[in-house]
């Protein structure tokens, strides 16, 4: 018999006969006569009910059946006498597979976000981060979607690269020299003697080599890991996430503003619309406000407001900031959160930044004191997605990197595509936690990664 997933008989337009399920026991009830066992499967927020008689031959081990034991079940689905159930299985058979214990540590109470990252390979288990994922699972499949009603192609780019994208340097070395004792050359590491043959680090994103195909197929995305070893425990940063990353060719600055705003959009609506149940309980329980900040995301036009005119409206906000403002100084949290929920009270889109806090990738104005640079800031979060046009003069981009003391030598294959039939291009990232946080209200980015790296902490 085909086993059937609870959210697919939850969805169901009448009885069926003859039914099979295999999950994990919530709870359970035992009456005169009767065990009223809730059971769920990972496939929804909502569990349902099998009802299991004294008649059944094994109806004593039955009785035993505890929190977190793993069942089949085998029976008829009717409609629930019960409030708050539209169905539930009457059991002709039940079998444990597996009986927990009772130190089993998911009882049927609310645990604190600390204790379950303790444990985070039960922490699915739980209502709220089985939600969680869930929703990280819809949207990435939303992502890849989205990109592909607009024909992009899908890229692969490396996870190990000899390139620091953001010139920030706090990357991750991968080697294979003996730590205690690696090869020497005038008393430095000689890493020509290491796999690669040159010192190799895991990236901080696909984006350089995103634009090598966007140079070639037009439009192109990357959805995957990207590691960072910034040494900081705040709720918004964590040593490994995951990033969305699009280019586009022939495209300049308003064009990727226009992609940002769309996607943000549309993976709000597609929230809104295919993770209903799920997003219930955080607005229930995570997030009072949340559905009206989301709706507001959808159906708003996104504020285009320059740097220098971010800046005058925090200067003369009649507020104090902890981080100074003014021009020149990048924004810090509080100051995304004021633009979007206090002063526009919608997301903002930040642009053309000052060219010494951006990257050397990043198209230079025609200023010489501003980049082509954008950052999407959305209420409750702040920053959400950065992205620019890219600096496709080859003797710009060549100035920018001897500015900013990076060896041309290792970026020859970039400078390359600026030799060989450059042109505009643009792209963004956006942080996937950080997107995930937005949707569901989570403060900790900690909490919507099945994993957390983030410094001394690597247990899972």
């Amino acid at each position: 018999m085909k086993r059937s997933k609870i959210f697919q008989l939850l969805q169901s337009d009448g009885p069926q006969e003859r039914i099979l399920i295999k999950g994990w026991v919530k709870t359970k009830r035992d009456s005169k006569g009767f065990s009223f066992i809730e059971v769920n499967d990972g496939s929804s927020l909502t569990s349902i009910q099998v009802i299991a008689d004294e008649s059944l031959k094994n109806y004593n081990e039955i009785k035993k059946l505890s929190t977190g034991s793993a069942i089949t079940a085998t029976g008829r689905l009717e409609e629930s006498p019960g409030k708050g159930q539209k169905w539930e299985i009457h059991a002709d058979d039940v079998e444990t597979i597996n009986l927990a214990p009772d130190s089993y540590p998911l009882q049927k109470k609310r645990h604190s976000d600390e204790f379950l990252r303790t444990i985070a390979h039960l922490r699915p288990r739980t209502n709220k981060y089985g939600a969680t994922f869930r929703i990280r699972s819809d949207l990435s499949y939303a992502i890849h979607r989205f990109f592909r009603e607009r024909h992009f192609h899908y890229i692969h780019t490396p996870i190990i690269t000899a390139s620091d994208c953001e010139g920030a340097g706090e990357m991750f070395m991968v080697t294979t020299l003996d730590p205690a004792n690696p090869p020497r050359a005038d008393e430095k590491v000689d890493y020509s003697q290491d796999f690669f043959g040159r010192q190799a680090n895991l990236t901080v994103s696909g984006q350089l080599e995103a634009e090598m195909f966007a140079l070639a197929l037009g439009d192109v995305y990357t959805f995957g890991p990207t590691f960072r070893a910034e040494n900081s425990n705040t709720r918004r940063h964590a040593a490994e996430f995951w990033m969305v990353e699009p280019e586009m060719a022939f495209c300049d600055l308003s064009g990727d503003m226009d992609l940002g705003e769309e996607m943000v959009k549309y993976l709000t609506a597609f929230a809104l619309e295919e993770c209903k149940s799920d997003l219930e309980l955080f607005a229930r329980f995570v997030d009072k406000n949340l559905l009206k900040t989301l709706e507001n995301i959808v159906s708003s036009d996104f504020v285009r407001l320059p740097y220098r005119e971010a800046i005058n409206i925090l200067e003369k906000a009649k507020r104090k900031f902890d981080y100074e403002v003014g021009f020149g100084k990048d924004l810090q949290s509080e100051h995304e959160q004021y633009l979007t929920e206090e002063h526009f009270k919608k997301p903002v889109i930040v642009h053309d930044y000052p060219i010494t806090i951006k990257p050397f990738y990043m198209r230079v104005s025609d200023d010489h004191e501003t980049v082509a640079a954008m950052d999407v800031l959305v209420p409750g979060i702040g920053e959400i997605i950065g992205g620019s046009q890219r600096e496709e003069r080859l003797d710009v981009l060549e100035s920018r990197m001897d500015d900013m003391g990076l060896d041309k030598e290792v970026y020859w294959w970039y400078l390359d595509s600026r030799r060989f039939g450059s042109v505009p291009h643009s792209g963004f990232g956006l942080g996937f936690e950080r997107f995930l946080m937005l949707i569901t209200g989570i403060k900790n980015i900690r909490d919507v990664m099945p994993f957390p790296r983030t410094p001394s902490n690597i247990e899972f």
